[in-house]
């Protein structure tokens, strides 16, 4: 099987989303540090998982993608906001990111801050703007909002951050390790897939098998970086390798060594493919989705 991450559908989502995302950045003729420092985090690339998953959500529940496209702009406004706090002197303190210096590295750690900020305020301003949701339902709106919100604040991203910082040079279980990444990581890929399907007014089957793909697929996610941090350059990855275990955090592998970690990606990527069986034929390309993400090498 082809280790291709997306397939032609998708990768036209990536597309719609690498050609829209700066546009719905703030700009204007000041040459503004804080838009430039927005921009810089949003255009360092990546795979762009979370907003092409609420794409391919809403096509394949029958909606209209481009109207879900500032739905899944906004998704990568909250992801890259994340990464630029992650990446922060009182955080993680990683001086790269996706191989180049991180929004602290190139701008000081103040305007990273405040860029993050702005991102995760810009994300809601566009998706609750009366011009980017036009043609939708007001419910579906709001279901997509309270989806986005959710997995950005303390039941989500910000709480499993937390409890990552609070766990770092203790010993902590497995069902600690997994309830931090259900926040830090699954929480925000969920999500993006919830949204799809709102915007597309999917049914309750297809939500919660959707919801169920998310997290499964998120946990899985954060698996293998725990296992490429272990096992990959810095080069292949775009940022410091063995940081994890240099920093005290805990990560899949340290807690359950390198072998049985590789089993609990192997079995929460078969998890997220059968949670897809309500979408028939139609979820294929999640289903190679979800086995590339499992064997990626960076």
């Amino acid at each position: 099987m082809s280790d291709r991450l997306y397939n032609g559908v998708m990768e036209g989502h990536l597309a719609a989303v690498e050609r829209a995302l700066t546009s719905y950045l703030p700009k204007d003729d000041s040459q503004n540090t804080l838009y430039q420092i927005m921009e810089y985090a949003c255009a360092a690339g990546g795979k762009r998982l979370r907003p092409v998953l609420a794409l391919e959500f809403c096509r394949i529940c029958g909606g209209d993608v481009q109207k879900a496209l500032p739905f899944a702009c906004a998704v990568e406004m909250i992801h890259s906001y994340s990464l630029v706090h992650d990446d922060l002197p009182c955080m993680d303190n990683s001086p790269t990111r996706r191989g180049r210096p991180s929004a602290h590295a190139a701008y000081g750690e103040t305007m990273a801050l405040l860029a993050g900020d702005a991102l995760l305020n810009r994300a809601f301003e566009v998706i609750l703007n009366p011009e980017n949701r036009q043609g939708l339902p007001e419910k579906s709106v709001l279901l997509a909002a309270f989806a986005l919100a959710d997995a950005a604040g303390a039941q989500g991203m910000v709480g499993g951050q937390y409890l990552d910082l609070q766990s770092e040079c203790k010993s902590i279980d497995l069902y600690t390790l997994e309830r931090l990444q259900m926040g830090k990581t699954a929480a925000l890929i969920r999500a993006s897939c919830e949204i799809g399907c709102h915007i597309a007014g999917a049914d309750d089957e297809k939500l919660d098998a959707a919801r169920t793909f998310g997290t499964q697929l998120g946990l899985c996610f954060q698996i293998v970086d725990d296992i490429l941090d272990a096992t990959a350059t810095s080069e292949q990855i775009g940022k410091p390798a063995g940081s994890d275990g240099e920093s005290g955090k805990a990560t899949y592998v340290s807690l359950l060594g390198l072998e049985e970690a590789t089993g609990l990606a192997d079995k929460r990527s078969e998890m997220a493919i059968q949670a897809l069986a309500p979408f028939g034929g139609e979820a294929d390309g999640l289903r190679n989705l979800t086995r590339a993400l499992q064997r990626r090498k960076k």
